[in-house]
């Protein structure tokens, strides 16, 4: 009997696992014996966190990198035709969305492995419901260009094409730079032009909040520095 391969969403934040992941997927998460990840520190943390059957230093953790080839993901899965099942995790939240674990799905629907998603966080997702923009059409588009000039070209272009197809904007940016893009996104954007701030979402520093440009203007900016933040925005 195949197994499978397990999409296993991780915490976006500090906060407890019974409050992000349901306890179907934390108690499968914890039986799993091998799991593919980018980083294998980040993936024990999480193990440690929910908890696991077997101690964390007899759970096999493959690191997945942008190095990784095809030949070496199709031998990571070649376990699950004999039956073994394989976690899939991210560095946060959902695995293989934005995410560069989508190769290894891909690679498992074309070796035939089943592929199980379990509901978890999803910072894209999660903001998106909580913005008030438009949830039927949008674009990820991850992170916008560091060069302040070619940012500041880049967010307006983003902004043309969301006024011509209705189409919501969203972007991350280190959390060391949010301060700067907040204020990039203020002075290209186009005052009636709404924009998300979703910082440290599901943790306890949570904090949401859609304004036009012209009415974050006229505020203090948020603080951001340091917390995961996704930038969301919708123009006319």
């Amino acid at each position: 009997m195949s197994g499978s391969l397990h999409l296993i969403p991780v915490g976006l934040g500090e906060a407890a696992p019974e409050s992000w992941l349901p306890a179907d997927a934390r108690a499968l998460a914890g039986q799993l014996d091998t799991y593919i990840a980018e980083n294998a520190k980040t993936a024990r943390a999480f193990l440690k966190q929910i908890g696991t059957t077997r101690p964390l230093q007899e759970i096999t953790i493959h690191t997945l990198t942008d190095k990784t080839d095809a030949a070496q993901i199709k031998a990571w899965l070649e376990p699950v035709h004999q039956g073994a099942d394989i976690g899939l995790v991210s560095e946060a939240g959902c695995p293989a969305v934005a995410d560069p674990g989508a190769k290894v799905v891909d690679a498992a629907h074309r070796l035939g492995v089943t592929v199980k998603p379990w509901v978890g966080p999803s910072s894209i997702l999660l903001g998106l419901m909580a913005s008030g923009l438009d949830g039927q059409r949008f674009a990820f588009h991850g992170y916008a260009p560091v060069d302040a000039a070619e940012r500041a070209k880049q967010l307006k272009a983003w902004e043309q094409h969301s006024a011509r197809h209705n189409q919501t904007q969203l972007l991350i940016e280190t959390p060391y730079r949010n301060a700067a893009m907040f204020a990039t996104l203020l002075a290209s954007l186009k005052g009636d032009t709404r924009l998300c701030v979703a910082r440290a979402l599901t943790t306890a520093d949570e904090w949401i909040a859609t304004h036009t440009i012209a009415d974050w203007k006229k505020q203090p900016a948020p603080q951001l520095d340091k917390m995961p933040t996704l930038f969301l925005y919708l123009a006319r």
